[in-house]
């Protein structure tokens, strides 16, 4: 009986594969269409409804992101999860989040605003490969498909897969059958000029729309006799649209694309079934719309079910063709949690490759997850040395083997940047600056660098300044700066306009305790005068040498609207100041000041901190500040600034100047960014401040009856160029101020 029964399971076994072996090959093509890619999910859940095997599957841009993720083995109810809950709208900015840089790096930034990405070396000037650098998209689709291994063919996975991409060298199509299925995804949707080319196997890769959006061809080759071909393509604008040169030139990228949609749609035999979602109105570049285009995708399928259920096979083959789908994908699936037992750094940069894997931060041992990667990922490029980091994956029989890739700036070496400043009270004051530095990087072999400072407008700097690393995990380094600057106070009721020229030099040698913090220690040399704007008064000159401490921590992740972190710098300067002046003191004595003379020993002690908490869209803000100087005289030239926007916001910037200084600020904000009508999700902050400070003289006590109130009611977003601000200050005295800002960081 025993013998009877197996001899009919046999029987049956055999029968379910020849008609599974017998029936056609279906081939699913989905094309590219940015956020529209959301439908080929809608195409397949109404596949899989009605037993409607796919046996082969190729994809074009987002098509060939959803073709990978089904080919992989992933449930379709999953990559919906996966793909509504992904950040895609962040694939359009590769900016490292301030929080994320060094310590160094933060106060670079803080002062470039513009992020222009323009770099010059071999006697050119050189730019990205593409507006983005791809970094975020690559990122984004590594949390799609976790830390899967690299394949020697897509042919093994649960469903054998292709993704197609354009050589931008040959204009010709690439179908890219074996490697890392995320660099595969990548290359396919890397549109031209706007994300940045992917290099793999020496080819340098773009969007594959360019050359077959709907490769039709592709999944005939790999055998499918039966093609089911989803088309989400753009249409052509109408006459009435084409009004700009951006509209033009999309106009022309989508007739492109089109043709090649074209020709491969003659391809279609009459049993082969062509899709097109009714997604005509929305955008590529919207993810909001993606919900909306899953849904078209599944009517379209829907509407063509008597076509699509001739493919159908019984429950007992489709459980069949499920199970082998899915032992396939539990072998890189299962094997997720294998420890790492080596890694292995393939750099294309001059970083040494101690400071990468000590940034990576994962251990031999250990079993990643996807999101653990990722963090990895971020940490790498933080170091703000690389145009891409990503991570690969070989499994051995020892254990899972990470190779972490690094690829240089292709703009740099050495760079330029940008800064820009506009402030104004809508009366008769506005102050405008423009700063430039060029930066030279690995100019010795422990990752030395040389930056050249220039501002011009309301003040005025000249700058050079060499940062050595004296050992190769860049803990410990020396700097050396030399520069000429002048700064100005505007004449205000109780003092005439003051110019301070000066040269100044420091020399120090500082530790990097932490990322985020700094200790210095140095020498510093200053000398220059104070010009008085006033027929009455002269110059006064001075000498400066002593020596400095310095403490510094930043983990703000903005320091303009912040909603975490904090920011601290002490420091204590010791000088010997020798001044000689051809201002007499009865001259000055009608403007409030006392002519510094001779000989003075000084102690100038300077404190500030910044930090903020989040809630929600809710902000608390604390600001304190605080400088005092001690010394023999009665006068000094080493002052404090207040007034300007969190700075008592009622009077004018730099209104008060003084050698003791005394600030303290609590801020509110709350982000209507998410609540603004077809908002784009840029925050808008609504703040409001109360303020208390005042500045004292040499001899003057500091009392707490002195201090002036104040306070401001604002509007404010921080952009890509700086933040932008408008609003009103008050302060105690009726002091009163209506301002502007733009590109400054408060």
């Amino acid at each position: 009986m025993r013998l009877f029964l197996l001899a009919l399971l046999l029987v049956k076994l055999s029968t379910l594969a020849f008609s599974i072996q017998a029936r056609d090959k279906v081939g699913l093509v989905l094309s590219g269409g940015g956020a529209k890619g959301s439908a080929h999910i809608g195409v397949l859940k109404v596949l899989e409804q009605n037993n409607i095997p796919v046996d082969y599957v190729v994809g074009t841009s987002i098509g060939a992101y959803v073709a990978g993720m089904y080919a992989l083995g992933y449930e379709v109810d999953e990559i919906e999860k996966i793909m509504m809950s992904l950040a895609w709208a962040d694939g359009y900015s590769d900016t490292i989040p301030r929080e994320s840089l060094s310590y160094v790096n933060k106060q670079h930034r803080d002062r470039y605003n513009l992020g222009i990405r323009l770099g010059y070396s071999g006697g050119e000037f050189k730019v990205p490969h593409g507006l983005l650098l791809g970094q975020s998209a690559y990122q984004i689709l590594q949390l799609s498909t976790d830390s899967i291994q690299t394949f020697d063919s897509f042919d093994d996975l649960a469903i054998p897969y292709r993704a197609v991409a354009s050589d931008i060298v040959t204009a010709k199509m690439v179908v890219l059958d074996k490697g890392n299925i995320n660099q595969a995804m990548k290359a396919s949707a890397a549109v031209p000029g706007i994300v940045a080319a992917v290099e793999i196997n020496g080819q340098i890769l773009v969007d594959g729309g360019i050359t077959n959006n709907m490769p039709i061809d592709v999944v005939k080759k790999m055998g499918a006799d039966i093609v089911i071909a989803v088309d989400i393509g753009s249409p052509l604008a109408g006459q009435e649209e084409l009004t700009s040169t951006v509209a033009v030139l999309n106009q022309l990228s989508t007739i492109l694309t089109n043709n090649t949609s074209l020709k491969q749609k003659e391809l279609l035999s009459e049993q082969d079934i062509l899709l097109r979602p009714a997604i005509d109105n929305l955008s590529t570049t919207d993810w909001s719309v993606m919900p909306q285009a899953l849904e078209l995708g599944e009517q379209s399928a829907q509407q063509h079910l008597s076509l699509l259920t001739k493919l159908s096979v019984n429950d007992e083959e489709y459980q069949h063709y499920k199970t082998q789908k899915r032992d396939k994908a539990q072998q890189w699936f299962n094997a997720l949690p294998q420890k790492i037992v080596n890694i292995v750094v393939r750099n294309d940069s001059k970083v040494e490759n101690d400071i990468i894997t000590k940034h990576l931060a994962i251990g031999l041992g250990e079993s990643v997850s996807k999101a653990q990667v990722d963090l990895a990922i971020d940490r790498v490029y933080a170091l703000d040395k690389f145009e891409q980091v990503w991570v690969e994956f070989e499994d051995t029989e020892e254990g899972r083997v990470l190779i972490l890739h690094t690829r240089a700036k292709s703009w740099g070496p050495n760079y330029f940047d940008f800064g820009f400043n506009l402030k104004t009270d809508f009366s008769d004051r506005s102050i405008t600056s423009i700063n430039m530095s060029y930066l030279l990087t690995d100019v010795t072999s422990n990752g030395g660098r040389w930056l050249n400072e220039v501002e011009v407008g309301w003040e005025t700097l000249l700058a050079s300044e060499f940062y050595q690393p004296l050992n190769r995990n860049q803990e410990l380094y020396t700097r050396a700066r030399v520069a000429f600057a002048q700064d100005k106070w505007e004449k205000v009721s109780t003092r005439p306009e003051i110019k301070k020229e000066y040269y100044f030099g420091t020399l120090a040698g500082g530790y990097n305790y932490s990322y985020n913090g700094i200790f210095e220690l140095g020498g510093l040399a200053e000398k220059g005068d104070l010009a008085f704007n006033s027929s009455s008064i002269g110059n006064v000159n001075y000498e400066s040498f002593g020596g400095f401490i310095k403490f510094g921590y930043d983990s703000l992740n903005s320091i303009n609207f912040p909603t975490s972190g904090n920011r601290f710098t002490f420091e204590v300067l010791s000088r010997k100041d020798l001044y000689s002046s051809e201002v007499t003191q009865s001259d000055a004595s009608d403007f409030g000041f006392i002519v510094p003379q001779g000989t003075d020993y000084s102690t100038q002690i300077k404190l500030d901190w910044r930090g903020a908490i989040g809630l929600g869209d809710h902000t608390f803000v604390g600001i304190t500040s605080f400088a005092t100087v001690d010394n023999d005289s009665d006068s000094s030239v080493h002052v404090s600034e207040l007034g300007g926007f969190l700075n008592l916001s009622g009077y004018q910037e730099d209104a008060l100047i003084g050698v003791h200084k005394v600030f303290a600020a609590v801020v509110y904000q709350y982000d209507l960014g998410r609540e603004v009508p077809g908002g784009s999700g840029l925050p808008i902050y609504l703040g409001v401040s109360a303020e208390a400070g005042n500045v004292w003289g040499i001899n003057e006590s500091v009392k707490y009856s002195d201090l002036i109130h104040s306070g401001s009611l604002y509007l404010g977003t921080d952009t890509s160029f700086g933040p932008a601000v408008i609003g009103t200050g008050f302060a105690s005295g009726g002091e009163f101020s209506f301002f502007l800002s733009i590109g400054k960081n408060f």
